[in-house]
């Protein structure tokens, strides 16, 4: 379960402020819900993409016996 900032109080604050963990949640999200977003909602899952992307990308974490491969939001 995620537990963090809301998209609310995320879109007033720069995508460059934004932390890795919350650049993850919210693309994952946009990711699963992208068939039903309007036009103001593919331009912020566009932003939060190239923001991953500047940044160099997501994190490639390896699975050893104390963790799995994905990055936990929580």
């Amino acid at each position: 379960m995620y537990v963090g900032r809301d998209m609310t109080e995320l879109l007033m604050v720069p995508k460059t402020d934004w932390t890795e963990k919350e650049l993850a949640y919210f693309h994952q999200l946009f990711q699963q819900i992208s068939p039903y977003l309007s036009v103001e909602g593919v331009t912020i899952h566009r932003e939060i993409v190239t923001e991953i992307m500047d940044r160099g990308g997501l994190p490639k974490m390896e699975a050893d016996w104390t963790s799995g491969t994905r990055l936990h939001f929580d």
